[in-house]
């Protein structure tokens, strides 16, 4: 990736609905991105700073995302978390995002874009 594209940019090309706080999403650096729906692959695999698109939408994922230090999770096919995962986000900083587009083709615009694995 030439220079890190920010999650408001993100935000705004991949026309992402925020769940989460509002925050300065100018200044978050989106610095490569990861996908996957098991979360000890995530564990693995992701990086701090990466964006993650995965369909699941429980707790769990504001657990892993809060350890790894993500940018936000994208989470894709209209999958919806619940309130309290929503709150425990908000406790935890994590961003939480939705897209109705499936991972493969928010995978492909991210990439398209210049987002890529660093």
């Amino acid at each position: 990736m030439d220079k890190p594209m920010n999650l408001q940019q993100i935000i705004e090309q991949l026309d992402l609905t925020v769940l989460t706080e509002p925050r300065d999403f100018s200044a978050i650096e989106a610095t490569g991105g990861y996908t996957s729906d098991l979360l000890s692959c995530v564990m693995a695999g992701a990086k701090s700073g990466y964006l993650w698109m995965t369909l699941q939408a429980h707790m769990n994922i504001v657990a892993v995302a809060a350890l790894l230090e993500v940018a936000a999770v994208v989470i894709t096919e209209n999958a919806q978390p619940d309130q309290a995962t929503i709150d425990k986000a908000n406790q935890q900083g994590v961003i939480l995002l939705s897209t109705p587009c499936p991972n493969f083709e928010i995978d492909g615009r991210l990439w398209e874009m210049g987002v890529k694995k660093a």
